[in-house]
């Protein structure tokens, strides 16, 4: 390919959600709610996990810490930018700040699959072989498994990156959506993009659904295992395995249904976009914490430890 071709475009148009002013600033103040609840939700889940060595030494908990500072990084992917976009009628971005936007949109929301794949066998093993479960995920493995996590998001999302950035971009420019992403980008391309359709499908659509399969197959098995035993805790482990389904049908179903299909534009499609990069980030610590005895009894001791350093001489 000619190199002039790859820089006749240098910016994108976004969108949006709406071209309607008004509806836009009562969207920035909706979203700017949703942006504040992620961060802090996100945030309080890292520092908990952080300060309490109970928890630390937990690999649930340590898997989680993970996912909360995930969804923290997700977040600040999309959302700022969306928010800026929100108060002007000129919603631009750069060709390399597209491909930036596209490469850490992948890398995080593959190695957030590739986690909840993790957190999936981990919840496997303390409820089938739990006399074995500390032995079996000890310190190390889980290192070795959230540094797998993160390499895999990588190969990820510089594949996706390698196959955008040598197609020629030499006329359209208007992305129909709030951010970049592959699939609105590979439309505007000065070329047949079919092989390139193939190729991304295979590599983001399949991830998906592959991840998405395991998960459901893990958690029927954890749910059969559960149903033939009788134990106490059952009902605490029953929680748990809801919460991270919870989690899981937020996350894979839109991936599925936007990678997983030749690359035409539905209308729901921003919907689905919302959806995985803000509305699941938001929810996440509400689902994990809400649900869970021990972050909310690690969160109270953490808020008594802090106020107590504030004000020693109180009481």
């Amino acid at each position: 390919m000619k190199k002039e071709n790859d820089t006749k475009v240098t910016e994108f148009v976004l969108l949006g959600l709406s071209s309607s002013w008004e509806l836009q600033l009562f969207l920035f103040l909706i979203f700017l709610l949703f942006y504040a609840a992620i961060v802090l939700g996100n945030l309080l889940i890292v520092v908990t996990v952080r300060a309490d060595a109970h928890l630390l030494q937990s690999p649930m908990y340590y898997f989680l810490g993970h996912l909360s500072f995930i969804d923290l990084c997700l977040s600040c992917v999309t959302v700022p930018k969306m928010l800026g976009d929100f108060l002007q009628q000129n919603k631009t971005i750069g060709f390399f700040g597209c491909l930036a936007q596209i490469y850490f949109l992948h890398f995080l929301g593959a190695s957030e699959m590739f986690l909840l794949t993790v957190m999936a066998y981990d919840r496997y093993v303390a409820i089938c072989n739990p006399l074995h479960y500390l032995t079996v995920m000890n310190r190390q493995l889980c290192l070795q498994l959230v540094f797998a996590c993160w390499c895999g998001g990588f190969i990820h999302s510089i594949t996706q990156v390698i196959l955008v950035i040598q197609l020629p971009f030499c006329g359209r420019n208007e992305l129909d959506n709030f951010y970049c992403d592959v699939p609105q980008v590979i439309k505007l391309a000065c070329m047949d993009t079919y092989v390139v359709e193939v190729l991304i499908v295979s590599n983001s659509g399949l991830l998906s659904l592959v991840c998405f399969l395991v998960l459901l197959f893990s958690y029927a098995v954890i749910l059969i295992t559960l149903r033939t035993r009788f134990c106490q805790g059952r009902s605490k482990a029953l929680s748990t395995c809801a919460s991270h389904l919870i989690v899981v049908s937020l996350i894979f179903v839109p991936c599925v249904f936007i990678y997983l299909r030749p690359f035409c534009s539905f209308s729901v499609d921003k919907v689905f976009s919302v959806f995985y990069t803000v509305i699941t980030p938001m929810l996440n610590p509400l689902i994990y914490t809400l649900r869970n005895a021990d972050m909310k009894k690690a969160m109270k001791k953490l808020r008594k430890k802090h106020v107590a350093t504030c004000c020693p001489f109180e009481g």
